[in-house]
């Protein structure tokens, strides 16, 4: 004899795209402005790159904050990014990426610009894929206006855009941004407790 439970909650296909020269630079204004240090380590470059060292880059947390039923691991979380130097320099970013759990997409830029390669690449990618079906989820850690159109092309492909990032007077995020995704996670309480924590 057999149990039915009824039927099963559909898992949505996730992908993860993270601005991360952005991420890295609000990051350091944040911890600033609440007076708190902000230390490099594997999961710190200044300026380069940031993510929470008690959360994996792959696995569902509610850094990603959807309400639907997501699947237990990303198709794949990408890390788009920008350093100066040589191509050695690079290579050692996209290793202490790889080593965190992301797909790096790492740029060199001049001293004191910000590169466009990594806007224009990630606009590429989001698009991309979801034109080509691989995502029904986008999960977005960036705060720029500039990506409201490109979530706005993702929302007519039918796909669900949750956005990821700083609500702080520091941090930059656009409002217009926010309101064009679908859902909205604030990051900061979760930035200052793991990657700025108060002295002691």
């Amino acid at each position: 004899m057999s149990i039915s439970f009824g039927p099963t909650m559909p898992s949505y296909r996730w992908m993860m795209f993270v601005d991360g020269e952005n991420l890295a630079i609000r990051a350091k204004e944040v911890a600033r402005s609440e007076k708190r240090r902000l230390e490099p380590s594997a999961h710190y470059m200044p300026d380069v790159f940031l993510w929470f060292p008690k959360r994996s880059a792959t696995v569902c947390t509610e850094l990603v904050g959807t309400r639907l039923h997501l699947a237990p691991h990303s198709i794949r979380s990408i890390y788009y990014t920008a350093v100066q130097g040589d191509d050695q320099k690079r290579a050692d970013v996209e290793q202490a990426l790889w080593d965190i759990g992301f797909n790096p997409v790492v740029f060199k830029k001049p001293a004191g610009q910000k590169a466009k390669g990594v806007d224009i690449q990630l606009t590429i990618d989001l698009l991309t894929n979801a034109f080509n079906d691989n995502y029904d989820v986008c999960v977005l850690f960036a705060g720029d206006r500039d990506y409201v159109p490109i979530i706005k092309e993702i929302q007519r492909r039918g796909k669900v855009v949750c956005l990821s990032f700083f609500v702080h007077p520091a941090g930059g995020l656009s409002t217009e941004l926010k309101l064009a995704s679908d859902q909205f996670v604030d990051i900061t309480s979760n930035f200052l407790i793991e990657c700025a924590p108060l002295s002691t």
